[in-house]
């Protein structure tokens, strides 16, 4: 896959269920080669405010500090403050530091509460732009949809991290 034109994409829904059957969709679709996507996840946020991710649309979520290297690239780049939080993120914290602050200089954050705003789910997916088109078909029950450019180097400096970061939390837990 080409990686020179990343976008993040997010459909937000008002239904987890919905959401997940999308996100299944999309899958089915990647699978039979209409398009790649280079990470996603679908993000629920509940009534009070707490985010969970789903990296795979089982329904199994990783919540608080335990969340994989897929689910940390993509909230990385989707909202970095929640990077943070994650057990992943305390060993990413640099660059996503830094990112956080290109976002905030450069206005390219997205706003967490217009996007996944309480009581909703999101499917948010890293993809490249000649698959717009058809990641727009393959979530096209979204009540919101938004795709921004991703600069390529925060994408692979953060890639990085989360992989270095994953493995000593691999190693701690091990030994």
């Amino acid at each position: 896959m080409g990686m020179d034109n990343l976008r993040l994409y997010v459909a937000t829904y008002d239904d987890a269920n919905v959401a997940t059957d999308q996100y299944q969709a999309m899958k089915r679709a990647q699978a039979a080669d209409e398009f790649e996507v280079v990470s996603s996840v679908v993000m629920r946020r509940s009534d009070d405010g707490a985010v969970e991710v789903d990296e795979h649309g089982t329904g199994h979520v990783a919540s608080g500090a335990w969340i994989g290297g897929a689910a940390g690239l993509v909230l990385g780049l989707f909202a970095p403050p929640l990077l943070a939080s994650t057990a992943i993120g305390a060993g990413v914290g640099a660059i996503s530091g830094r990112i956080a602050r290109k976002h905030d200089e450069k206005k390219l954050g997205i706003e967490l509460e217009e996007y996944l705003p309480k009581g909703s789910s999101a499917v948010v997916a890293v993809i490249d732009d000649r698959y717009l088109d058809r990641i727009d078909a393959a979530l096209g029950k979204a009540v919101k949809k938004l795709d921004k450019a991703i600069d390529r180097d925060d994408f692979e400096q953060l890639e990085k991290a989360i992989q270095e970061g994953g493995d000593k939390i691999a190693k701690a837990i091990s030994s």
